[in-house]
Formats: structure tokens, C-alpha cells, sequence
């Protein structure tokens, strides 16, 4: 995982934007959303702009708090969050039956944290997909040092609108991703598209559950919460990703929110009465050390303008997961496997 520091978070953030313009970046990215009058529909009208603003602006964040694999987790008691993370990714590779020498496509991959392991533990080449050009150039310089630059790379694309030919890969993934999408049905005959027939298609959905009731103002605004601090268009419901999975012509092999089961819930690294060593920077404390140090930052120059709203908006987000896990009604987790037909009569 990296080891990214104070002056790496400094220098990272904003990505591509210039440092001058991140505030103004950090204007607009929040206008999009409900708690400043923002739209459903102009945030998925809008979603690559959005989307690349929002990675542009946070990706320097995540990489110091979280590492290289920016996603949740099932945890096993006495499991440290690393762990968990590496078995999670392992999971599904086996669910997708990964087999030296497959062509694989990681949806969405990041700076390629999962990409990078799943290469490792299957032999396998793994392209990863992404619109943002700050985390393609990280993933890069991150393959170099992994070793894996030459089995995997990266291309810059829409996912709604893949740059590959239709029956290209032996398996295609998507590790909390694909949530960005602001069509599922569109996104996933993308992926229907260019994998081979027969083959399948995992990912891990970011989900409002049966339990969420969007007539209750509490569960409204832990959503808007959730969709401003992660640059969401809107959370779909477990059952709408499934039914988009149909549509899209897959047929469904497995589906389970693993959240249900895991020892450990999967939102206790970011709950402000939990304390880790092991992932001391996303505690209350580690959080708060970093809230000042961004302040003090700001303040000297060495980070630009309006790093601390990024800093309070991963906050909200921080809280509005942690309040929708404890109320059962999110998950990051939503787990399903699709195979593509062996031909369209089947």
C-alpha cells in the first residue's frame, strides 16, 4: 500500500486542476449536489465533469488515508483492514475464475490498488479503465514500482462508452465503481459488449438497501450526504442494479449484500468510537490531525485554496456512511456475478 505522506496529500491535491482553480473547481463540484440545490438529473446530465472533479479534488486524500485500494471491505475479527482489503480483491478473482494469461478489465480501477494485486495473485493482464488523467498517470508510476507495467495498463475512457471491440475480454470487473454511472443498464451493455460470450462479469455495488425508505428525511439526507462525498449521481437500490443486470442481457450466477455477514462491520474503520493503529489516519483522532494539517497547509500555501472544504466534504461523506451502515440501509458491498450467454438464443 502507499506510504503517501503529508507533502505527497499537499502536492497531489487538486490533481490536473491548477492549484489557482481549485477552489473554483470545489464551488462548482458542490453545486451539483442536493444540500447546495443541486439536481439528480444535472448530476447525471453532468457526470463526467462531476465525477472528474470530484477524483481531481480527492484522490490525494484517499491515497493517504486509505492506500492504494480505495474501497470496504468484510472483516474477519483479529483481520487488520489491509488484510481484508487483499482477501476482498482475492474473492472476487476467484468468483470470476481468473486463469493465467486471461484478458481482464477492471471498470472504474482507480490508481489501481485492486488491479495491481488481482494481476499478481492470478497471473493475469488486467487493463484498467478510468476518465480521470491524475489517477491514470499515479497508477502508472504505481505499476513501475509493482513491476507489473508490462502486463497491465491503463486507458483513458468513458465506461459508458468503451474503446474496444465487442468479445475482447476473458473477464470484466468493477470494485465500487460503477456506482458513478448515471445509467446502470447503459453502463453494464458496455460491459455486456466487449466481454467474450460465456465469460463473466463481478463487481461490488454501492447500494441504498431494501430498508431504505425515501420518503424519511434522515434517510434522505445520510443519501445526499453519501452522493456529495463520494461523487455519486444518485445511490441505487440493491434491486434496481440487479434488475439493470438482467436488462443488460446477463444472466445472474450469484447476488448477496456481503455486508450481512461480516464479523466486522465494514463501515468500523471511519466510526468515530472506533481506534486502530493499524489505520490510525482514518480514526477521529487521525482524521482530526489531518483536518488541522490541511488547515495549516492552506495556510502556508503548500496546498491550494479550498483544500479544507475537500477535507469537510469527505467528512460528510465519512459520517453518512458510517450512519447508513448502522441503520442498514447502504451498503458498499452489493455483490453479483453475470455471465454473458454463449449466444443470444441462450
Amino acid at each position: 500500500m502507499s506510504k503517501a505522506g503529508a507533502l505527497d496529500l499537499a502536492s497531489g491535491l487538486g490533481g490536473k486542476i491548477a492549484k489557482d482553480d481549485v477552489l473554483s473547481a470545489v464551488d462548482k463540484y458542490e453545486k451539483y449536489h442536493v444540500c447546495y440545490g443541486g439536481e439528480e438529473e444535472e448530476r447525471k446530465a453532468n457526470y463526467t465533469d462531476m465525477v472528474n472533479k470530484y477524483y481531481d479534488l480527492v484522490t490525494s486524500f484517499y491515497e493517504y488515508g486509505w492506500g492504494e485500494s480505495f474501497h470496504f471491505a468484510p472483516r474477519w475479527k483479529g483481520e487488520s483492514l489491509r488484510e481484508s482489503i487483499k482477501r476482498h480483491e482475492h474473492f472476487l478473482a476467484l468468483q470470476l475464475g481468473l486463469r493465467p494469461g486471461h484478458k481482464v478489465l477492471d471498470v472504474g480501477c482507480g490508481i489501481g490498488g485492486p488491479l495491481r494485486e488481482i494481476a499478481q495473485f492470478s497471473f493475469t493482464s488486467v487493463t484498467g479503465l478510468n476518465n480521470n488523467e491524475y489517477q491514470i498517470a499515479r497508477g502508472k508510476a504505481l505499476n513501475r514500482v509493482a513491476g507489473v507495467d508490462r502486463t497491465c495498463d491503463f486507458v483513458k475512457a468513458d465506461f459508458m462508452n468503451m474503446p474496444f471491440p465487442e468479445n475482447h475480454f476473458d473477464a470484466v470487473y468493477a470494485i465500487e465503481a460503477t456506482c458513478h454511472a448515471p445509467d446502470a443498464v447503459g453502463c453494464y451493455k458496455e460491459i455486456f459488449r466487449v466481454l467474450k460470450p460465456g465469460q463473466c462479469f463481478a463487481a461490488y455495488e454501492w447500494c441504498m438497501t431494501e430498508s431504505y425508505d425515501p420518503s424519511n428525511a434522515e434517510h434522505q439526507k445520510i443519501k445526499s450526504d453519501i452522493e456529495i462525498g463520494n461523487g455519486l449521481p444518485d445511490v441505487r437500490v440493491t434491486t434496481q442494479c440487479l434488475d439493470a443486470l438482467k436488462k443488460a442481457g446477463f444472466e445472474v450466477l450469484f447476488e448477496k449484500d456481503l455486508a450481512v455477514d461480516s464479523p466486522v462491520p465494514w463501515y468500523l474503520p471511519l466510526d468515530k468510537s472506533h481506534f486502530s493503529l493499524s489505520s490510525f489516519r482514518l480514526t477521529a483522532v487521525g482524521r482530526m490531525i489531518t483536518k488541522n494539517m490541511v488547515k495549516a497547509l492552506e495556510y502556508v500555501g503548500l496546498a491550494p485554496q479550498g483544500s479544507q472544504r475537500v477535507q469537510a466534504f469527505l467528512e460528510k461523506a465519512a459520517e453518512g456512511l458510517v450512519d447508513g451502515g448502522k441503520k442498514d440501509i447502504f451498503t458498499p458491498m452489493y455483490f453479483f456475478v453475470g455471465r454473458k450467454p454463449l449466444s443470444s438464443s441462450q
